[in-house]
């Protein structure tokens, strides 16, 4: 159905996929329907980790404009605290971005933590052009992916970063073809969510340590949550599983 998110499930993997011709644009039903469904991924215990893409032609082209013109209505959901809760969210969150990844959709793809593209999609902060600046915390995760110098030209002139120059860059893990972009997203959800869940979790918290201290204290956190791994029940499967030469048998405990 138009103007809405589908949550669908690929085994262990909640796909939640973009639904608003023509450009997936995130209006205010949208807004509330992301983080809807983003709520009800998380509360799902079976699910070990979600996919974010878009229907037809791209990923998201953002806010739909349109709406700025009226005071939002009351109620109405707050895109940086979606993106907030994405970002801080245990179970690790794949996009998989085609097509066009601008604005608040730009926004979203970089909330997530791991984040997958299709050759030729542009990704990019255009809001300079509307005569504003990006609002959901585009400026800041920018800026720490791909460094002050690239975020600053990027964000001042509105300029859109292809596939290949996203990779090189940091800002994609890798370029995959589109008609294996949500297959791959979704492979890589899955080789993370058989993996222990508690190690996935302090990995997860561990790494947005790293862009939110400074380097020591980071290694001292890295170091408590290293410890606390050994204290649970999947160390010992995983590492006896290696031992054995087998496949372990986590039970996320």
């Amino acid at each position: 159905m138009p103007g809405s998110i589908a949550l669908e499930r690929r085994g262990d993997v909640a796909l939640l996929r973009l639904d608003n011709p023509p450009v997936n644009g995130l209006s205010f039903a949208m807004r509330a329907a992301l983080g809807e469904r983003m709520a009800e991924a998380l509360a799902d215990d079976t699910v070990a980790a979600i996919v974010v893409c878009g229907a037809g032609r791209m990923f998201c082209g953002g806010a739909d404009i349109r709406e700025f013109s009226a005071p939002p209505p009351p109620g109405a959901a707050h895109l940086p605290a979606i993106l907030d809760d994405i970002e801080a969210s245990p179970k690790p969150v794949v996009a998989a971005i085609h097509g066009v990844a601008a604005g608040g959709g730009m926004e979203l793809a970089l909330a997530c933590h791991v984040r997958l593209a299709a050759p030729g999609t542009r990704l990019g902060l255009p809001e300079v052009t509307l005569g504003i600046l990006p609002g959901a915390g585009g400026t800041q995760r920018l800026t720490k992916f791909v460094g002050k110098s690239k975020a600053m030209e990027m964000s001042l002139t509105g300029r859109m970063m292809d596939a290949e120059e996203a990779e090189r860059s940091g800002l994609v893990s890798r370029i995959v073809p589109l008609d294996d972009l949500v297959d791959e997203a979704v492979r890589t959800a899955e080789a993370i969510a058989k993996q222990s869940r508690p190690a996935v979790y302090m990995t997860i918290e561990s790494i947005d340590r790293a862009y939110e201290t400074p380097l020591r204290e980071g290694v001292l956190f890295e170091r408590r949550m290293f410890h606390a791994a050994f204290a649970t029940d999947d160390r010992a499967e995983g590492m006896a599983a290696f031992i054995e030469k087998r496949e372990p048998k986590f039970r996320n405990r």
